[in-house]
């Protein structure tokens, strides 16, 4: 259901007349109150607001890493100088999950609060969801920026049932009790919900879960993924994404099911790069590259042209649900992806591949690099986890190594192993596992 009708069927082009005004006062606020920006535009030449010009000369900014937002702090700026308001106008400090490196803090003013949930009620909203519905979530809301895509799930007019990680038990039995009419977890999780259930011999697929809206890592757009879980549920899966540093659940994907509509129009700008070069690419029909992103309309820690190492396809022609704004499909992230002699791959698209072969393989695998950091040597080793009952054998490893030389032009050694060997997650799985890696990095 379209939350904001006269924003989200906007045409498009009219959008960036609209943000380009919100830019410009947004620069000007950088100037005034963010001694990281201030100081990063200065050091690249722009003194003013005026010299930094309009969204048409965003691309001669420099990009924002997340370490040099670590680097920014200390005892004195805990949050780092990137804080742009005063303490005493802060609601709410979220974390990141530290996964990265030491947890990052994220304040929010209530107007950058109530933007945010305006934001995920878009991106949730388009999924098809009716008002009085039931959903029940999996997700943490915690110290973590999630709990304000949760906040949306009222306005959504929702009766939400919140379980959290950990709590596998719990939420099963919610879902026989309580009948939700929506599971909201990441696409691994409800794939382990799934495995659980036909073990116990739950018909999952006849009971009362009719869509299941997943987010937190790649996966839900993958049609094997996609098709797997929805043949497990007997529901329809959509995708949402989002980051932690500026907004959560930024993109929402629609019944069309042909991407993730941007749901952060009028606060957030995005541009799309080459991660390597860091050059512009356009945003049209098809384009690669990774999502950098632009506050509008932040006022506690905005971010300027940040990098999200989200790598994404993006899907610009219309769409039958009326929402106007551009769509994409993530392939991975960039700071997970691998270059095998002069070839990029995402563990995701390795997986993509491998779930061609279900139901004699879970889905569940683990890329284990020989090498530590990017660039690796072939073969790649890849453990994929076979399905109860079903035999390991050499026709199906060449059969599948194959499949992922003729897709993704790379050349793996495929490992069957027996299920349940590989590691589940009730959160984000993890597809990269350096554990078997040695020191020496790989040269061209």
């Amino acid at each position: 259901m379209l939350q904001e009708p006269a924003i989200e069927t906007l045409p498009w082009a009219e959008q960036k007349a609209q943000d380009d005004a919100l830019y410009r006062e947004q620069v000007r606020y950088l100037f005034e109150r963010s001694r990281f920006f201030t100081d990063k535009l200065n050091g690249s030449g722009f003194r003013t607001p005026e010299s930094v010009g309009g969204l048409d000369d965003i691309a001669d900014l420099p990009l924002t890493e997340k370490d040099e937002l670590r680097a920014s702090r200390s005892e004195a700026d805990p949050i780092g100088t990137h804080l742009a308001a005063p303490m005493e106008e802060i609601v709410r400090i979220f974390s990141t999950s530290g996964t990265t490196g030491i947890p990052s803090y994220i304040p929010l003013t209530a107007g950058d609060l109530d933007n945010w949930v305006r934001t995920s009620a878009r991106s949730y909203g388009a999924s098809g969801l009716s008002r009085g519905q039931r959903i029940i979530s999996t997700y943490n809301a915690g110290p973590f920026v999630a709990g304000a895509a949760l906040d949306a799930f009222p306005r959504l007019g929702l009766c939400h049932i919140p379980v959290g990680t950990g709590n596998t038990e719990r939420l099963l039995a919610a879902v026989k009790l309580l009948k939700p009419q929506v599971l909201a977890c990441t696409p691994s999780y409800a794939l382990h919900l799934a495995e659980i259930g036909a073990e116990r011999g739950l018909d999952l697929p006849g009971g009362s879960i009719e869509r299941i809206m997943v987010a937190g890592e790649p996966g839900g757009g993958e049609p094997a993924m996609r098709a797997k879980l929805e043949a497990a549920w007997g529901a329809k899966v959509t995708e949402a994404m989002g980051i932690g540093d500026i907004s959560v659940s930024l993109w929402g994907e629609c019944e069309e099911q042909h991407g993730m509509h941007f749901s952060g129009r009028g606060f957030v700008h995005f541009e799309l790069i080459e991660p390597e070069t860091g050059k512009s690419v356009p945003i049209e029909d098809g384009a690669r590259g990774e999502l950098v992103y632009t506050h509008l309309k932040h006022r506690g820690a905005p971010q300027l042209r940040f990098r999200s190492r989200d790598h994404v396809v993006v899907h610009t022609g219309p769409c039958a649900c009326g929402r106007t704004s551009p769509r994409v499909r993530c392939i991975g992230r960039t700071d997970d992806m691998l270059i095998v002699r002069g070839v990029n791959v995402f563990p995701s698209a390795i997986r993509e591949v491998v779930n061609r072969y279900a139901p004699a393989v879970t889905g569940v695998i683990s890329v284990r690099p020989a090498a530590k950091g990017v660039k690796q040597a072939p073969p790649l080793k890849v453990l994929v986890e076979l399905r109860e009952g079903e035999e390991a054998s050499d026709a199906l490893s060449e059969r599948i190594e194959h499949d992922i030389r003729a897709t993704l032009v790379v050349t793996t050694r495929v490992t069957l192993t027996p299920v349940g060997s590989l590691p589940r997650s009730e959160y984000k799985s993890r597809l990269l596992d350096f554990s078997e890696a040695a020191e020496e990095r790989v040269d061209d």
